[in-house]
C-alpha cells in the first residue's frame, strides 16, 4: 500500500527564496491529505505532480499566516478543475470564519462543498477516518490554539500478516510539554518543528517554538522510528546544523527540504 509523505514547504514565517512556508501532503492509496497550506502550496503541488482532485481532506494546525495563506489558492484551483467531490477541512474554530470569508468573496463558480470540521480536543482524539487511514488530533502549546495530527494506517487482517500498519505524526508550532511524547508514541515517522537551533533556546521559549534538541528529545521519549525536522528560521541558512544538533540526541533524523518525499 502507498503511504508516503511529500514536503511542500519547510520554512517558517519569514520568506526564504528557495523554500515555502509549512505545507505537506500525505499520500494514502493514491488519495491525498494536505497538512497545513502555507503560501506557495499549489505551485509546489504542481511541481511534484500531485492532483488537486485527489485531495480528500485538509488538516490545518492553526491560523498563523505561514500555515494557511496558501489555502485560498488551492481551493480556487480545485474549482477551476471543476471539482465536484466535497472537501473536508479540519482546524481550530477560528478557521471557520476564514473559510466563510473566502466563500463570500471568491466562492462563485465553486461546484464542490467545503465542509468545515472544528477541532477542539483536550487530549488525543480521532477526528477523521477513511477506508485506509485514521486521523487523530492533539493539542500543541503555541501562542494561539494549535493542533498536531497523527495518521494511522488501516490495514486488513490479511495485509497485517504481510506488514504492520504504519503511522505518521505532524507536530506543528509548539514548545515542548510533558504530554506530547505520549500523543505520538511509537509512530514510524515523526515530523517536529525546529524553528531554532539550540543557541536560540531563549527565543524559542519566548515565542512558543521548539529547538533542535526539543524535537530530538520528544522523538526519543516517544520511541519514534524516524524524525523529520523543519519550520526553519530564516536567520540560519545551514540546514545541516539543525540535523547535526538533533542527531546528537536522536540519530535517525533528516532536516527536510521542499520537494522531498519519504515512504512511511
Amino acid at each position: 500500500m502507498n503511504f508516503s509523505l511529500q514536503i511542500l514547504g519547510a520554512a517558517s514565517a519569514m520568506p526564504i527564496s528557495e523554500m515555502n512556508p509549512s505545507a505537506q501532503a500525505l499520500t494514502v492509496q493514491g488519495r491525498l491529505l494536505l497538512i497545513d497550506c502555507g503560501e506557495g502550496t499549489q505551485q509546489r503541488m504542481r511541481q511534484m505532480h500531485l492532483s488537486f482532485l485527489k485531495v480528500e481532506a485538509v488538516f490545518i494546525s492553526h491560523i498563523h499566516g505561514d500555515h494557511v495563506f496558501g489555502l485560498f489558492g488551492v481551493l480556487s484551483t480545485m474549482a477551476m478543475y471543476n471539482r465536484t467531490e466535497a472537501l473536508h477541512i479540519f482546524g481550530p474554530e477560528a478557521l471557520g470564519p476564514v473559510l466563510k470569508f473566502y466563500q463570500s468573496f471568491w466562492g462563485e463558480g465553486t461546484n464542490y462543498e467545503i465542509v468545515f470540521h472544528k477541532v477542539d480536543v483536550r487530549g488525543i482524539q480521532e477526528v477523521y477516518a477513511s477506508k485506509h487511514v485514521r486521523v487523530s488530533a492533539f493539542p500543541l502549546k503555541h501562542k494561539i490554539e494549535c493542533y498536531g495530527y497523527r495518521f494511522d494506517e488501516i490495514r486488513t487482517a490479511r495485509q497485517l500478516e504481510k506488514a504492520p500498519a504504519r503511522s505518521y505524526a505532524y507536530c506543528s508550532d509548539t514548545m515542548p510539554f510533558d504530554e506530547l511524547p505520549e500523543y505520538v508514541r511509537g509512530v514510524d515517522v515523526l515530523y517536529h518543528e525546529t524553528t531554532y537551533p539550540v543557541e536560540f533556546a531563549d527565543k524559542a521559549a519566548a515565542r512558543f517554538h521548539s529547538t533542535t534538541e526539543d524535537a530530538a528529545r520528544c522523538a526519543a521519549a516517544a520511541g519514534a522510528g524516524r524524525l523529520l525536522i523543519g519550520h526553519y528560521t530564516s536567520r540560519v541558512r545551514d540546514r545541516e546544523l539543525f540535523a547535526r544538533q538533533a542527531a546528537a540526541i536522536f540519530p535517525n533524523v533528516v532536516a527536510v527540504n521542499d520537494g522531498d518525499s519519504f515512504d512511511i
